[in-house]
């Protein structure tokens, strides 16, 4: 049976807080809405669009939320068409990536994202031909629900006992457990690392080469 690895992006590949807080900014303020701080903004990273609105204004209906996740799109594509978009691989995932694939795992990513987006950040890193699967959320419900990591599974050939998720939030876990995999938290991601056991993590990683050591801990052994 084929071993999968399933990546969360933001946040757990890429450092996008950034543009992504910038984008952010830039709908807010065209809508009048009071833009909330980073601290708040960082805790709905991970979700589809139109969840994060809702997560950031409960109190607005489900058409504003629908109009500002488009709003959204619009200034995160003019950012990255202005060159305002900087997503840089944190340190060590492109050696944790060749050390899974040098012990025979399939790649993939399960992601907020839309694929639009998620191609673009892959292929200007040159790796988005090592992953055998790309889950976003143009096809999927939002994160935590486990429909991403099921059909990242099938896709690879896996199973959930021999796939892990890695990935940054709390969203992540819950969803790599209610799917039946394994879920390692990003601890150099955008929640707190008690979240990420509260949520389903089985250990945490405070850096991308300690999954390697948790793999062997708590998959392998």
């Amino acid at each position: 049976m084929n071993r999968l690895a399933i990546f969360d992006c933001d946040g757990t590949l890429v450092d996008s807080g950034a543009p992504i807080y910038a984008a952010l900014k830039a709908t807010f303020e065209r809508n009048g809405l009071d833009v909330p701080p980073p601290s708040v903004s960082r805790r709905v990273i991970g979700l589809s669009l139109t969840e994060a609105m809702a997560a950031l204004l409960p109190e607005a209906s489900a058409e504003q939320h629908g109009r500002l996740a488009e709003d959204y799109k619009l200034a995160f594509q003019n950012l990255r068409a202005t060159g305002q978009v900087e997503e840089p691989l944190f340190d060590g995932v492109l050696e944790l990536l060749d050390a899974l694939e040098a012990d025979s795992w399939l790649l993939a990513v399960a992601t907020g994202k839309s694929d639009r987006g998620l191609n673009h950040c892959l292929e200007q890193h040159g790796i988005h031909a090592r992953f055998v699967s790309l889950q976003t959320a143009d096809r999927h419900p939002s994160k935590p629900h486990p429909s991403m990591v099921e059909q990242a599974i099938f896709d690879a050939g896996a199973a959930p006992a021999n796939t892990i998720v890695v990935g940054d939030t709390s969203f992540d876990m819950a969803m790599a457990a209610s799917a039946g995999a394994t879920g390692i938290g990003a601890g150099w991601g955008y929640h707190e690392a008690e979240e990420l056991i509260q949520a389903g993590a089985v250990a945490v990683a405070a850096k991308p080469l300690d999954v390697l050591d948790l793999i062997r801990e708590h998959v392998d052994g």
